[in-house]
């Protein structure tokens, strides 16, 4: 083999290489897509439908859900489309789709691990918190099993054991609906990177997100009240 052969050789086996690991490249970034999607969509679509599509909040809960549902039966069918070559979209939607949503919304809504509450006092206000809240922060802990959540529900008594004043506008508070619209995060111990991405996350989806120093830095996120404007 010559000089020039060898070269050639090379070049070529070096650019299949890198064919491959671009092909692979996109097929991670694409099932990632995939997978990603149904959370993107039970997120984004109850935080619309609730803030501007005129939702109820448990109206908005399930409409996100049923999103979620039909964006988990497109994946699944396609997943079986590629493997057995038949889509089984009744199968997927009733025994795969189906039971997964409803039991990782309930999860969501109803249990929240002690690791990520900052006390235990903390974490009995959990379901005192919005649904949407609820499902927002839960679903951020997959991804970021150190998140913890110092505050939750407050009342007047609790500002002036912190020497605030009384905040009338408190999210804080329970709202005319019955639910805490408001919680805040520890950013102490946590690099700039994953605040920056933890408060855009919130923002992504359509909560307000503020940096407090008051009694300790932290991330105050909050939901609007439909059709409120200026309250935190």
């Amino acid at each position: 083999m010559t000089a020039s052969t060898a070269i050639g050789t090379d070049l070529g086996s070096g650019t299949a290489r890198a064919k491959r690991g671009r092909r692979f490249l996109r097929g991670v970034l694409t099932l990632g897509g995939l997978l990603i999607l149904p959370f993107l969509v039970l997120l984004r679509g109850s935080m619309w439908l609730y803030l501007s599509g005129g939702f109820s909040t448990w109206g908005a809960v399930a409409g996100g859900a049923g999103l979620a549902l039909v964006a988990v039966v497109v994946l699944g069918a396609w997943v079986s489309k590629r493997l057995t070559g038949r889509a089984r979209v009744r199968f997927v939607a009733k025994w795969i789709a189906l039971p997964l949503v409803v039991v990782y919304v309930g999860h969501t809504l109803l249990y929240f691990s002690a690791v990520n509450a900052k006390t235990d006092a903390v974490r009995s206000y959990y379901t005192s918190m919005h649904p949407l809240l609820r499902v927002a922060v839960a679903t951020l802990v997959l991804v970021d099993g150190d998140v913890v959540v110092t505050d939750m529900a407050r009342d007047p008594a609790d500002y002036r054991r912190m020497g605030l004043p009384t905040a009338d506008w408190s999210m804080h508070y329970r709202q005319a609906d019955g639910w805490v619209h408001a919680m805040d995060l520890r950013t102490i111990g946590r690099s700039g990177i994953r605040n920056f991405l933890t408060g855009a996350y919130f923002r992504a989806l359509g909560f307000r997100v503020l940096r407090h120093v008051g009694t300790a830095d932290h991330l105050h996120v909050s939901l609007p009240l439909p059709g409120a404007s200026g309250t935190q």
